[in-house]
C-alpha cells in the first residue's frame, strides 16, 4: 500500500535494453512483450496499481470494465470496478502495451468526480438572465430553432462555430466533424486541441508530409539517450516517466537531457539540463544543429537519400554556433556543448517534445528543428530511435484524425482537390458544400469572428475557455456577447457554461461507450460501466439528435449520419481512414477487447497494428498524398501544390530551417520578469474533474506562484507571501513558492480559474488568479498555438504569509527551497495497491 500523492511515481522496477535475439533462450523468450524484440531486461516489468473507494476489497466488486484514462494524454489502460451500480475504484491493465498495469495518481482518484453532487443532471437554458431548468425537447429545439434560422439566412454556414475538446471520444468526434463539415459546411471548427497539440501536428506535416508519431513508447526500453525538450514529463505523462526512470535505474542506463527554465523532476533527474530563457528554444536547437554539422556527426548517407534541405539548414545555423546560443538563451556552453555531444555520440535517440515547445516562441520552427536532429542521424524507424511530438490531452490525436478541429478527416488535405471529391463521395454528398476554399478557421480566429459578429452560434462542448485561453477579460466579454448564442455541453457547470445560453448535461468517462489513440497510435476501447446521472447524455447521443433534429441529409435524400451507436460510428470512421496514413481498416470493438491496445495503421496487411512508421525511410510527403504542403517557418506563408512539386520530394522529409527571432513580447522596465505557465501533477486542464477529487484537490487547492531564491530575495519575498503579478493585460495575486524556477522567471499553474458555481461573476473581494488573465493574445505563425510561456509582467508583494506556506505541492517542480515546508500527502484516503509481478 502505497500514498500515490506524496510518491508520484511508485516502486521502481529496473530493466535494461534487450539483449540480442540470438542469445536468449527460448524459456526467456516468452517473458518478451509482443512488438518487441526479445530480450532478459527487454520487457518492462509489470506493476498494476490499484485504487479502491474506502470500505471496498477486491472480492466486493461485481464487474471490471475495461477503459484507459482521460485525464492525461499517455493512454494508460485501466478497468473500472463497479458495484452496485456505481464505480467504486480503479485498478491498470498488466497486459496493455502502454502501461503495463501502472497508472497516474489522476488515473488513480479522479474518477470520483463522476459522483459528485455538482454533476449536470438535466439541460438548462437561459431564462430572463438566469440558467434555468428545462428538458432535452425545450434545449434541443431552441439549438435547432437557432440554427435553421441562421442556415436559411444571409452568410449561412459562416454563422457557426464549434469549439470541442481532447476528452471525448473518436466516434465523437467523427460525426461531429461530418455534420460540422458536410452537413452545415462551415470551416469554423477547432478545440482546446490547439492549446497544447496543434504544433505537434503542425510539426510532424512539416517535416513528414503528415500528421502521426513515427515511434512507439517501446522506443524507452531501446534508447541509450532520452532528450526532453520542453517536457515536463514526471508531471504531465506520469506512467511514461516511470518506464524512463525505470530504465534509467537498470543496467546500460540512456543518458539523459532536459530543456525547461524550471528545476523540474526532470531536470534533477538529467545528465543535462538546459534552463533556458523562455523563448528562445530555436536559439538553442539551431546551435546544437550546428555543432552536429560542424563535427560531422550526422549519417550522411541517409541525409542524402532520405531528406531534402540539408543545405538550407546548414546555411541558416551556419549564424548560431554554441557560444551566441548560450548568451541568448542565458545558460553555461558547456551545457549547451554537453548536451550536443549526448545527442551525436547516441546510436538510439528518443526524443519527447511538449508544452515548453509547443506553447513558446517560434514553436513550429522549434519543433521542426527536433524532427531535423532525428533525420540528420537516421533516428527514425527503428527501435530506440523515436519520436513522440506530444499530446497534452487524452484524446488529441483522434481530433486531428477525424476532422473535428481545423484537420480535415483521414489526414486529408483541404487543398486537395482529389480529397476534396473522396470525401464527398464517401459521404455522398457535392464537393462544394465541403471547405477547402481557405485554410481552416483556428480556435483564436474562431473567437475573434465571434467577438466581430460574424460567428453568432458556439458550440462548446467538453472544455472551458473562460479558463483556458489567453487575454480572459477579452475572452469573457466575447462569451458573454448579447448576439451570441452560445451553447456549452459539459459534465459541470463551468464557468463557461455560467455564460451559455443553453447547457447540456454529457455523459462521461465509465458512462459510455468509445475508442481513443494515444500519442504512439495506440488504440484503446473504453466501454461503459454505468449509468449517467440524471438525464445526461452521451456527447455522440447528443450529436445524433442533432443531426436528426436538423435533418442533414446527403444528395440523394438519406440521412447523412448513417450510423445510431459507437461501434457503426466507429465502423463508419474505418472506411473514412481507409487508404490514409491512419488506417484503421484492421481495427475491430472485437479485436481491441481484452487486448493490450493497436497500434495504427492496422490493415488486412498488418492485422496487429504497426509500431513504427518510416521504417524504410519512404515519408508522407508525395503531393498527391500529403495532408499539407508546407509554410514558411518564419512567417506562416502556406506553400502551394505547384511549389510542393517543384520540390519533388519522392517520399523524402524536409529539412525544415529558420533563424531565431525574440519574442512578440518582451521584459522591459514596467515588467521586468517573465511569466510561464503549466501544469501541476494533480489537476488536469481547468480541474472540471479533478477539482472535485478529494485526494487531487487537497494536494493542489489554490493557485500559485513560483520564484526564484535570489527574486524572492530581491523583492523581500519568503515562502507563504500574498503576490500580486501584472501583464499590460491584467492581474492575478497568489501566494509565493520559492523554489527552482530560473532567475527572473515566475511560473504560474493556469489550471485556476476563479468563479463560484452561482452565476455571479467574480468571487466577491477576491483578486483573480488564473494565470490567463496575464498571457498574451499570440500565436505561432504555423500552428496558430498560442503563446502562453512568454509574457512579461511584474511582480509586487502584497501581504506576509505569516509563516505559512503556499499550498502548491512540494513532490514536482514545486519543491521549495525551504526544507520546513511540510511534505505533501494524502494520508490514508489517498493508499492505493502496487503489485509488482516478479520474473
Amino acid at each position: 500500500m502505497v500514498d500515490r500523492i506524496a510518491d508520484l511515481w511508485g516502486r521502481r522496477t529496473p530493466y535494461g535494453p534487450p539483449v540480442p535475439a540470438e542469445a536468449v533462450s527460448p524459456a526467456e523468450s516468452t517473458h518478451a512483450v509482443p512488438g518487441e524484440e526479445p530480450g532478459r531486461h527487454g520487457s518492462w516489468p509489470v506493476r498494476v496499481d490499484m485504487f479502491l473507494d474506502d470500505g471496498f476489497e477486491e472480492s466486493d466488486v461485481e464487474a471490471w470494465v475495461q477503459a484507459a484514462s482521460i485525464l492525461h494524454s499517455n493512454g494508460d489502460a485501466m478497468d473500472i470496478a463497479v458495484a452496485g451500480g456505481r464505480i467504486v475504484g480503479v485498478r491498470g491493465r498488466a497486459g496493455d502495451r502502454v502501461n503495463r498495469g501502472r497508472l497516474d495518481p489522476k488515473d488513480l482518484y479522479g474518477w470520483q468526480a463522476n459522483h459528485s453532487p455538482e454533476r449536470l443532471r438535466r439541460p438548462l437554458v437561459r431564462e430572463g438572465g438566469r440558467l434555468v431548468e428545462t428538458n432535452w425537447d425545450t434545449a434541443m429545439g431552441r439549438i435547432v430553432a437557432r440554427s435553421k434560422e441562421l442556415l436559411d439566412g444571409p452568410g449561412g454556414w459562416g454563422h457557426f462555430g464549434f469549439y470541442t475538446s481532447g476528452q471525448l471520444f473518436l466516434e465523437e468526434y467523427y460525426t461531429l466533424g461530418v455534420i460540422g463539415k458536410a452537413g452545415i459546411g462551415t470551416p469554423h471548427m477547432d478545440g482546446n486541441t490547439r492549446l497544447c497539440t496543434a504544433t505537434a501536428a503542425a510539426a510532424l506535416k512539416e517535416s513528414f508530409g503528415t500528421d502521426g508519431q513515427p515511434g512507439s513508447y517501446t522506443d524507452v526500453d531501446h534508447c541509450d539517450a532520452i532528450a526532453l525538450w520542453g517536457h515536463n514529463v514526471a508531471e504531465t505523462q506520469t506512467v511514461l516517466w516511470m518506464r524512463m526512470l525505470d530504465r534509467r535505474r537498470g543496467p546500460r542506463p540512456p543518458a539523459m537531457i532536459a530543456v525547461d527554465p524550471r528545476d523540474t523532476p526532470v531536470a534533477r533527474e538529467a545528465d543535462v539540463h538546459l534552463a533556458v530563457r523562455p523563448g528562445t528554444n530555436m536559439a538553442l536547437m539551431n546551435a546544437l544543429i550546428h555543432r552536429l554539422i560542424d563535427r560531422g556527426w550526422y549519417d550522411e548517407e541517409y541525409v542524402r537519400a532520405h531528406t531534402i534541405g540539408f543545405d538550407e539548414l546548414c546555411g541558416v545555423v551556419q549564424d548560431c554556433p554554441p557560444e551566441r546560443a548560450a548568451e541568448i538563451c542565458d545558460v553555461p556552453l558547456r551545457s549547451v556543448e554537453h548536451a550536443a555531444d549526448i545527442l551525436g555520440s547516441s546510436e538510439r535517440l528518443l526524443s519527447t517534445v511538449l508544452q515548453g515547445f509547443y506553447q513558446s516562441n517560434q514553436a513550429t520552427a522549434a519543433a521542426c528543428q527536433v524532427n531535423n536532429i532525428h533525420l540528420l542521424r537516421g533516428m527514425l524507424g527503428r527501435p530506440g530511435a523515436g519520436l513522440y511530438q506530444m499530446n497534452g490531452q487524452p484524446t488529441a490525436q483522434n481530433t486531428r484524425e477525424t476532422g473535428a478541429d481545423g484537420d480535415l478527416p483521414g489526414m486529408r488535405n483541404w487543398n486537395n482537390p482529389e480529397h476534396i471529391r473522396e470525401l464527398a463521395e464517401l459521404w455522398n454528398v457535392e464537393p462544394s458544400i465541403i471547405p477547402h476554399w481557405a485554410p481552416p478557421t483556428h480556435a483564436m480566429q474562431i473567437f475573434r469572428y465571434a467577438e466581430q459578429g460574424s460567428i453568432k452560434l458556439l458550440w462548446v462542448s467538453a472544455s472551458n475557455p473562460a479558463v483556458s485561453l489567453p487575454d480572459l477579460a477579452r475572452v469573457r466579454r466575447i462569451l458573454a456577447k448579447e448576439d451570441l448564442f452560445l451553447v456549452v455541453q459539459d459534465v459541470f457547470l463551468t464557468e463557461t457554461a455560467m455564460l451559455a445560453d443553453v447547457v447540456l448535461p454529457a455523459a462521461t468517462w465509465g458512462e459510455k461507450q468509445g475508442t481513443f489513440t494515444s500519442v504512439d497510435r495506440t488504440v484503446h476501447l473504453a466501454d461503459k460501466a454505468v449509468e449517467p446521472p440524471g438525464q445526461a447524455r452521451a456527447d455522440l447521443d447528443i450529436f445524433l439528435d442533432y443531426a436528426r433534429r436538423m435533418d442533414f441529409r446527403d444528395k440523394d435524400g438519406a440521412p447523412l449520419v448513417a450510423w445510431h451507436d459507437p461501434e457503426s460510428a466507429f465502423e463508419a470512421w474505418k472506411a473514412c481512414s481507409a487508404g490514409r496514413p491512419c488506417d484503421y481498416t484492421g481495427v475491430t470493438y472485437g479485436l481491441l477487447r481484452g487486448a493490450g491496445g493497436v497500434q495504427w495503421p492496422c490493415t488486412p496487411a498488418a492485422p496487429r497494428g504497426t509500431e513504427r512508421l518510416y521504417t524504410d525511410g519512404r515519408f508522407n510527403t508525395d503531393p498527391d498524398f500529403c495532408e499539407d504542403y508546407g509554410h514558411d517557418l518564419v512567417t506562416g506563408a502556406a506553400y502551394d501544390a505547384e511549389h510542393h512539386r517543384a520540390l519533388n520530394p519522392g517520399g523524402r522529409a524536409f529539412l525544415k530551417a529558420a533563424a531565431y527571432q525574440p519574442s512578440p513580447e518582451v521584459t522591459s522596465e514596467d515588467h521586468p520578469m517573465l511569466l510561464t505557465t503549466g501544469r501541476t501533477v494533480y489537476h488536469f486542464h481547468t480541474r472540471t474533474k479533478t477539482a472535485r477529487a478529494p485526494q487531487l484537490n487537497d494536494a493542489a487547492p489554490e493557485s500559485w506562484v513560483e520564484i526564484a531564491p535570489g527574486d524572492a530575495a530581491a523583492l523581500g519575498v519568503a515562502e507563504g507571501d500574498l503576490l500580486r503579478l501584472e501583464s499590460p493585460r491584467g492581474t492575478l495575486e497568489a501566494r509565493a513558492r520559492v523554489c527552482g524556477t530560473r532567475p527572473g522567471v515566475v511560473f504560474v499553474p493556469f489550471h485556476y480559474g476563479y468563479w463560484d458555481h452561482d452565476d455571479s461573476g467574480p468571487r466577491t473581494g477576491e483578486a483573480p488568479r488564473a494565470a490567463n488573465e496575464l498571457t498574451i493574445t499570440s500565436w505561432d505563425p504555423v500552428s496558430k498555438q498560442p503563446i502562453f510561456k512568454v509574457a512579461a509582467v511584474r511582480v509586487t508583494r502584497v501581504a506576509g504569509g505569516d509563516g505559512v506556506p503556499s499550498a502548491a505541492p512540494t513532490t514536482g517542480a514545486a519543491a521549495p527551497a525551504d526544507p520546513q515546508v511540510p511534505a505533501t500527502a494524502g494520508g490514508p484516503a489517498a493508499r492505493a495497491r502496487q503489485h509488482v509481478e516478479e520474473a
